[in-house]
C-alpha cells in the first residue's frame, strides 16, 4: 500500500515536472527577438556615431586651440607691457633719442674788431644754470647743450676757469642748445621776452633763438647712470 508520505513526494516530484514542461513549452514558443535594421541602416547610424564622434573631437581641438592663444597672447602681452615699461623709464632717464617740436639756440662770441680786452673761450656754468631755469619754467621737456644729454643728475660746474656738462667741457663756439617743449611757440615766445640774452651778452656772448621747429633731435645721454639708495630683492620663491 501507498503510504501517505510517499504520495506526497510523488505528487511534489509531478508539480516539479510539470512546472519544468511548462517553463519549456513557454521558451520555445516566445518569438526571438532580432534587430530588424538592414546592414544599410546599420551603417547610416555607424555613420551618424562617426561624424559625431570627429565633431567631439573637433570642438576639442578648439577649445585647446583657443586656449593655447590666449595663454600666448597673456604672455605676449606680459612681456609687451614689461617692454614698454623699460622704455619709459630709459626715456624718463634721458637714455634714448627724442624728436619732437621744439626750439634751437644758438651761442656763439660776440666780439667786434674794435674789441680790445680778453676773450673768453668758455660760457660761466652760472649762465648756463640760470638759463636752463629759465627753460624748465617754460615747458621744457628735453634739453641738450652742444649734443649733452640735460638729465636730473647732471651737474653744470667750473673746474679750472672751464665750465663742463658733466665732464664734457665747452671750450669752443658756436655751440647749440636744442629744446624739446609741449608748446614750441609759447617757449619760443616768452625767450624772446626774457632778459637772458641780454645776460649772455654781458658775457660777450650772442644768444641767438630759431623760430620753433617741427622736428628737433635730442640724443641720448651717454655718461653712466648710477642708482643710489637701492638695493636688490630677493627672489621670495626660492
Amino acid at each position: 500500500m501507498l503510504t501517505k508520505k510517499t504520495i506526497w513526494h510523488f505528487t511534489l516530484v509531478s508539480l516539479i515536472i510539470g512546472f519544468m514542461l511548462a517553463v519549456q513549452f513557454r521558451t520555445n514558443n516566445e518569438p526571438d527577438v532580432r534587430d530588424t535594421r538592414d546592414i544599410w541602416e546599420i551603417r547610416q547610424d555607424l555613420k551618424k556615431e562617426q561624424e559625431l564622434h570627429k565633431q567631439l573631437l573637433n570642438e576639442i581641438r578648439k577649445y585647446e586651440e583657443t586656449l593655447e592663444k590666449y595663454e600666448q597672447q597673456r604672455s605676449e602681452s606680459k612681456g609687451a607691457i614689461l617692454r614698454q615699461t623699460v622704455e619709459e623709464l630709459k626715456k624718463e632717464a634721458g637714455l634714448t633719442e627724442v624728436v619732437g617740436e621744439g626750439v634751437v639756440l644758438y651761442v656763439e662770441q660776440m666780439y667786434d674788431e674794435s674789441y680790445v680786452g680778453p676773450i673768453s673761450d668758455t660760457v660761466s656754468a652760472e649762465l648756463l644754470r640760470r638759463l636752463l631755469n629759465e627753460l624748465n619754467m617754460y615747458g621744457a621737456q628735453y634739453v641738450s647743450i652742444a649734443d649733452q644729454r640735460i638729465v636730473n643728475t647732471t651737474v653744470i660746474r667750473d673746474i679750472n676757469g672751464v665750465t663742463k656738462v658733466d665732464s664734457y667741457p665747452l671750450r669752443s663756439f658756436p655751440f647749440e642748445i636744442k629744446v624739446i617743449a609741449a608748446d614750441a611757440e609759447k617757449m619760443y615766445n616768452r625767450l624772446k621776452a626774457s632778459t637772458i640774452a641780454d645776460d649772455f651778452a654781458i658775457e660777450n656772448l650772442l644768444l641767438t633763438i630759431s623760430e620753433p621747429q617741427q622736428r628737433v633731435v635730442i640724443p641720448p645721454y651717454d655718461g653712466a647712470v648710477h642708482v643710489k639708495q637701492m638695493e636688490a630683492v630677493e627672489d621670495a620663491r626660492r
